[in-house]
């Protein structure tokens, strides 16, 4: 008998909601700093700055939100009022605080493969905000596993599915952005399956890898039961 297919899913824009609420936080953002600067401005700034805190701050809402003081401090030279502090804060604890929306076939589909194949949530960011997400879902009884790590490359999917599979010539990992769950995941020997989000932030973007055999791309969640049959 072959070895069970272990699958893994992204969470934040494959399951859920995310980038959504950062579009419209950074939005909020503007208006706070308008006097100052402006949007375009400012969104390029504060990219810039969400780059360079990555490696000191992770992925995450605690990380944008102090990517987006460091900005506000940044193109006021020093003369933001402490009042737009506060409404940064208050904008971020917002965002930590809001309701999880699942995306369409989300539920469906892990109640249609749970128990048919091994399934891991295998996400990146702020362990307690990934955690409060994943329990407010309702969707983790449906995993088998939970891995919450600081970022997503080749190592990281080939110690995961061998520690939760039978190797990456055994896995799959499904998610919406080809740089984080499509192409390393190939790269370490795994399928990737690229389900496209109306929303990915810039960081993520990356080409399409259409010469890579393992690579597969779908409309939606609903459609991976069909890349399933077909890759048998």
């Amino acid at each position: 008998m072959a070895p069970a297919l272990t699958i893994g899913f992204d969470a934040d824009d494959t399951l859920w909601q995310n980038e959504r609420f950062y579009r419209l936080t950074e939005a909020r953002f503007a208006e706070f700093l308008a006097d100052f600067a402006e949007a375009g401005h400012l969104s390029e700034r504060l990219l810039q700055a969400e780059k360079r805190n990555l490696g000191k701050y992770g992925f995450g809402i605690k990380g944008f939100t102090l990517s987006m003081i460091e900005t506000a401090i940044d193109v006021t030279d020093g003369r933001v009022p402490a009042a737009t502090i506060r409404d940064i804060l208050d904008a971020g604890r917002e965002m930590l605080d809001h309701p999880v929306e699942t995306l369409p076939h989300a539920r469906e589909t892990l109640e249609k493969l749970s128990g048919r194949h091994r399934l891991v949530l295998i996400t990146k960011g702020d362990l307690f905000d990934q955690e409060r997400k994943l329990a407010a879902s309702g969707l983790g009884d449906h995993f088998d596993a939970v891995e919450i790590v600081s970022d997503k490359s080749r190592q990281t999917y080939e110690r995961i599915f061998a520690a939760h599979g039978d190797g990456p010539e055994h896995g799959m990992m499904i998610g919406n952005s080809l740089k984080s769950d499509v192409i390393p995941a190939i790269e370490a020997g795994a399928w990737g399956v690229f389900v496209p989000h109306d929303l990915t932030w810039l960081h993520e973007h990356a080409e399409m890898p259409e010469n890579m055999p393992r690579f597969r791309k779908i409309a939606d969640l609903s459609e991976i039961e069909v890349v399933l049959a077909e890759i048998g």
